[in-house]
Formats: C-alpha cells, sequence, structure tokens
C-alpha cells in the first residue's frame, strides 16, 4: 500500500522535537549513524507498516522513546 513504510522506504520522523530523516533497509545494509536503520531493528520492527501521522514507542534502556511519522517518501 503507497505511504507505508516498508523495506527501501525513506522517511522523516520527529524524535523529542527534532525531524530525522531516515530509511528502512534490510540489516546487511543498515548504517544507523548514517540514517539507514534495518527492518530488523527494534524502530525499524516498530516502523514497518506505518504511515504519515503515526506513532510509535520503543523501549530503550534509557526508558521509552516516542517517534511520529512525519512523512513518507
Amino acid at each position: 500500500k503507497k505511504g507505508l513504510i516498508e523495506i527501501g522506504s525513506s522517511f522523516t520522523i520527529s524524535k523529542n522535537g527534532k525531524e530525522v530523516k531516515m530509511r528502512l533497509v534490510g540489516s546487511n545494509e543498515a548504517k544507523p549513524e548514517a540514517g539507514f536503520i534495518s527492518n530488523e531493528s527494534p524502530l525499524g520492527k516498530e516502523l514497518l507498516g506505518k504511515g504519515k501521522g503515526d506513532s510509535v514507542t520503543i523501549k530503550a534502556p534509557m526508558g521509552e522513546i516516542k517517534y511520529k511519522i512525519l512523512q513518507v517518501e
């Protein structure tokens, strides 16, 4: 379905009010520091199949982190 995050999708998310551009890739292409996140990572798993306006919450060692999807390309 168009507009949903899948492997190969580029998207912009908001984390703590800061916009971050990312791309969802297979695990062998993942480079989190460059914005390429794996579909097998906790964030990648949560974002898969979500669309613009959706929010996801990830449990991290420091607590929960909430992300909002602003744009899917």
